[in-house]
């Protein structure tokens, strides 16, 4: 492990990981809170790996993962996989998107560790591919995602099916009543840790805004992109269909720009997801399905082209640039009638957005009022009036109706 944690270039634990794997390595069932980017994923990777039993005294798998989204039981996946180099130690990520059959045939194969989202572990179970009844481990990630997405009455079934006693880790960026419950429910007297600074965006982020006509967003987008010429850029829409109109129109403008959504196939989210993270792309448009976990540490901006529909959501947007302490910049297109959203957001991280504008350019809509009527001819001919019906009444308007 020593060598597995030097190879991933780990030198000093982060506050989360030092509070988190000597009391999981303890066997005790544990709730941390904790923004994302602070290495939650290692905080409880470590632990599980040194404390799997022999694959020989054990024919079933030992650890149960769940995440929210498929983006993030791949990179889940993939950090066991880092920090199990050397051992005899396989996982499996389970999500939807992708063919059944190659998940079952992996399966069979006896994987120690779990990585999935709840509707396709349980999916799993259904099938009697996966038995629970060998789990030791259970670790429910983004928690407080999993429930704002539907995921509840899942993720009570699985762990109603794994045995008791058993080890129950939950991670999570906020801890509202209904993680609460969960925790109550399924965990064994367990030790809440709140690594979650005051406030809730890193000092190293810095966050304005931009007042702008929802006619005009698309020309700011691209003035502020090449003002800013960024290293790394997400930009989040709110709405799948309003993510590829800004990437078709993007594309006219940028080469290594691509988006990702919800109804795209598996095979074309992991392809973009892998372009992004090695480099290949500077830009990613995207819903908040890259919003939660994903860890690309080398985005330099995030711009919120549509103002995020919770405050929570925009802490987490922001959360993908200023990774592990490095510098970020976070730009949000505020419409005029969205003042009262970004107040909420200014009070939720305690802390003023600053106002920018681009030089030479109007982010307003010229009011129709305000727009000079065209010159007009006396000579012009005048349009004739209707005809008027017999004792002097106009033709009447029928509305026909469907």
């Amino acid at each position: 492990m020593r060598e597995a944690i030097a190879r991933a270039n780990y030198e000093h634990p982060t506050p989360v990981q030092a509070g988190l794997i000597p009391r999981a390595l303890q066997g005790r069932d544990l709730v941390g809170q904790a923004r994302t980017g602070t290495g939650k994923t290692a905080a409880f990777v470590i632990p599980i790996l040194e404390r799997l039993a022999s694959p020989s005294r054990s024919k079933g798998p030992q650890a149960l993962v769940l995440v929210p989204t498929r983006e993030l039981a791949v990179q889940v996946r993939d950090e066991f996989e880092k920090l199990a180099r050397g051992q005899r130690v396989s996982c499996v990520a389970l999500y939807g998107g992708k063919p059944i059959r190659g998940q079952v045939e992996k399966l069979r194969r006896h994987p120690e560790v779990i990585v999935g989202t709840p509707g396709r572990v349980l999916d799993h179970i259904g099938r009697s591919t996966l038995r629970l009844d060998t789990i030791t481990c259970v670790v429910l990630d983004e928690a407080d995602r999993m429930l704002d997405i539907g995921f509840r009455p899942d993720i009570e079934k699985i762990l109603r099916g794994c045995p008791r006693p058993r080890q129950t880790m939950l991670l999570s960026a906020t801890v509202p009543p209904p993680v609460q419950r969960i925790a109550r429910r399924f965990m064994d007297d367990p030790e809440s840790l709140d690594f979650s600074a005051d406030e809730v965006s890193v000092d190293s982020i810095e966050q304005f805004y931009f007042t702008v006509d929802n006619e005009r967003k698309f020309d700011l987008l691209v003035r502020l992109l090449r003002r800013e010429e960024p290293r790394q850029a997400i930009i989040f829409c709110r709405t799948k269909r309003g993510t590829d109109r800004v990437y078709r129109r993007l594309k006219k403008h940028y080469k290594s720009v691509d988006c990702i959504h919800g109804d795209m196939p598996q095979n074309a989210r992991d392809g973009v997801m892998s372009r992004f993270r090695g480099g290949k792309l500077t830009i990613l448009v995207a819903t908040d399905v890259v919003g939660r976990g994903i860890d690309v540490t080398g985005i330099s901006h995030i711009i919120n082209y549509d103002m995020p529909q919770f405050c929570d959501d925009y802490v987490h947007r922001v959360g993908r640039t200023g990774r592990m302490g490095r510098e970020g910049v976070a730009y949000s297109f505020v419409m005029p009638e969205e003042g009262i959203e970004l107040t909420r957001i200014e009070m939720r991280i305690n802390r003023l957005l600053v106002r920018d504008e681009i030089e030479g350019f109007d982010a307003r809509v010229l009011p129709a009022a305000e727009v000079p009527a065209p010159e007009t001819s006396e000579e012009a001919p005048q349009k004739p009036a209707p005809p008027a019906l017999r004792g002097g009444r106009r033709p009447r308007r029928v509305r026909r109706a469907l």
